[in-house]
């Protein structure tokens, strides 16, 4: 009893920061025990095999441990000998890094959730619609959520505060003309998420989409929840808005599937016999690479003053091949009529009349 007693008058007799301060470290070191011994607790209850709780547990290591000592400070300012004001202030401190410390973990689970989902789709597959279906759905739903409890993550600190919140109150009541300029103000914004949130649905672009967009050929290389980038076939990044794709025309050669048919228009003489022209055809086709097999077609379009226009349509597995092979055409096809009918080329002819009688000078 002494010995306690003596104790009581010692501490009765240090400062009350000392005190505070004493009090804050054992409930923090208590925060940090429990935290320990559920994070090992929890190792050992998740398998291998189940990756994303893994892969939560040890990516929320460190927010869960702050969280643990967040908790801990609220509960000993309860406990130690501080003011009002003191009190008031510290948990409300701890109000806000708690509010902050859930944010970034949920950040972190949809992340992590995202990466997991994503991992059975491979995009550099020969027949990725699928995958890259799922990729643009998830990267646009995941751009938005981020953006939506960012939102919510601010406007549950800004609540905290009194002033704050009786500010937006008031606001919100008195809503009238301020709402429409407001509304006005985030037309543009607005326009693009609800735009990001309709083409997540719809879809009528995915990444690695092969699109024809303001006279340019390119592929989808990223989707952001305001703007699309679309990467050139020259490497050159053209940068259009999401509500571009809702209000404006464009061509996707990758919708559904990824072959095309690629078109070849030739102009030759009409000496030159069309048969000849699609066995050559046939026999170019058959040795490319490039040639899928489904579709080859050769047939007299247009009969003009001076020549004959003849398409050729071969068909390829992808918007690539398909260019290649409309290339390795065009340059065999020449180069067969010009070795092996060359009066069959385009050209003017002027022919004399017999009864013109000829100039001496001619």
């Amino acid at each position: 009893m002494d010995f306690l007693s003596r104790l009581e008058r010692e501490i009765e007799l240090l400062p009350e920061w000392v005190l505070s301060a004493a009090v804050l470290a054992a409930f923090i070191s208590a925060g940090l025990l429990v935290h320990r011994l559920a994070f090992s607790v929890l190792q050992r209850l998740v398998g291998p095999k189940d990756l994303f709780w893994r892969s939560l547990v040890t990516r929320t290591q460190r927010p869960a441990k702050m969280v643990a000592v967040v908790f801990g400070l609220y509960a000993g300012a309860s406990v130690a000998p501080l003011t009002s004001s003191q009190a008031g202030t510290l948990r409300q401190v701890l109000l806000i890094c708690c509010i902050i410390l859930v944010a970034w973990i949920m950040h972190t689970a949809m992340h992590i959730w995202s990466i997991v989902y994503l991992r059975r789709f491979e995009l550099d597959a020969e027949d990725n619609l699928l995958a890259r279906k799922h990729v643009t759905q998830f990267r646009i739903m995941r751009r938005i959520a981020n953006s939506l409890l960012i939102v919510l993550a601010a406007a549950a600190v800004l609540m905290t505060f009194e002033n704050v919140r009786q500010y937006g109150v008031s606001l919100l009541a008195s809503a009238g003309a301020a709402g429409i300029v407001v509304g006005l103000a985030l037309q543009p914004v607005l326009k693009n998420l609800l735009a990001g949130v309709q083409l997540a649905i719809t879809q009528p672009i995915r990444i690695d989409d092969a699109i024809l967009v303001e006279g340019e050929f390119g592929r989808v290389e990223e989707i952001t929840s305001t703007y699309v980038v679309v990467k050139l076939w020259d490497w050159r990044r053209l940068i259009l808005p999401l509500n571009y794709f809702m209000e404006h025309p464009f061509q996707n050669w990758t919708r559904e599937s990824a072959p095309l048919i690629g078109s070849m228009m030739v102009y030759l003489d009409y000496t030159m016999p069309v048969d000849v022209v699609r066995r050559k055809v046939e026999e170019i086709a058959s040795r490319s690479v490039n040639f899928d097999g489904k579709v080859l077609n050769v047939a007299v379009t247009d009969l003009r003053e001076n020549v004959m226009q003849i398409r050729v349509l071969a068909s390829a597995a992808d918007s690539g091949r398909a260019f290649d092979l409309r290339c390795e055409m065009r340059e065999q096809l020449i180069d067969f009529v010009q070795q092996k009918f060359p009066n069959a080329l385009p050209r003017l002819r002027l022919e004399e009349t017999p009864s013109t009688p000829a100039s001496p000078h001619h």
